[in-house]
């Protein structure tokens, strides 16, 4: 019978390797941000305490501008909710898996990101792995990996001057190479492709500063009335 500490080193074992591919991107994108924000005048200590408190990288790029712009909460609590809107989503696909009680399932809440949705949705885990803890150790170490580049980046940026023009563009480029091994991985296209779909129409509906959330209830309405069809033509390889 393995104790409750040897069932946590076999899951942080198991999920760790999961975690590199996020540690190479995480480090990047925080080490970033935290240079873009002593480039604006804020200390480390401020990166340092947005990524532990707050946690969403793009929605932490946008607060630099948020914080040197006239108070307006109204206006930061809209374009929150546009930005970080997809978690909504992800959150009613989660809701079997993430049924544990205690601090460590108000973690594995809090400590969701694209990345770490990804993973725990999809990772094969081994039968002899608790799933728990699993999930568990995914999170956290993507959410130290993103911790810890904020603050290195809070303190480079302190010792170094550079033009740190293009750097906010860091968040998208991740997500194009995110969506790219999706599409790698895939046997059809077909949900893919629906995203695309629905978000150029949507964009050019809407336009640029409206489209993200009526493009995300066309695609979760499609998904729901669709979902055995996508589901058997998004398997991956």
């Amino acid at each position: 019978m393995e104790t409750t500490k040897e069932t946590a080193i076999k899951a942080l074992k198991a999920a760790f390797p999961q975690t590199i591919p996020i540690m190479a991107g995480y480090v990047f994108l925080s080490i970033a941000y935290g240079v873009y924000m002593n480039a604006f005048g804020f200390n480390f200590l401020y990166p340092m305490f947005m990524s532990m408190l707050i946690y969403a990288g793009t929605v932490q790029f946008v607060a630099v501008g948020l914080l040197m712009a006239v108070f307006d909460p109204l206006n930061a609590f809209f374009l929150t909710l546009m930005i970080n809107a997809r978690y909504l989503f992800y959150g009613i696909s989660m809701l079997n898996k993430y049924r544990i009680n205690g601090l460590k399932g108000a973690f594995l809440v809090f400590g969701m990101s694209d990345e770490t949705f990804s993973i725990n949705l999809t990772a094969d885990i081994p039968e002899d792995i608790d799933e728990g803890w699993f999930m568990f150790f995914v999170t956290i170490l993507n959410y130290t990996y993103w911790v810890s580049g904020s603050i290195l980046g809070g303190l480079f940026g302190e010792l170094i001057e550079f033009n740190t023009k293009g750097l906010e563009f860091a968040m998208t480029a991740m997500f194009i190479v995110i969506f790219l091994e999706q599409w790698l991985k895939e046997k059809s296209h077909s949900s893919s492709l629906l995203g695309l779909g629905v978000s150029a129409s949507c964009l050019i509906i809407f336009g640029s500063d409206n489209f993200i959330i009526p493009s995300m209830i066309v695609i979760l309405l499609i998904l729901t009335l669709k979902k055995e069809p996508f589901m058997k033509a998004g398997e991956t390889k």
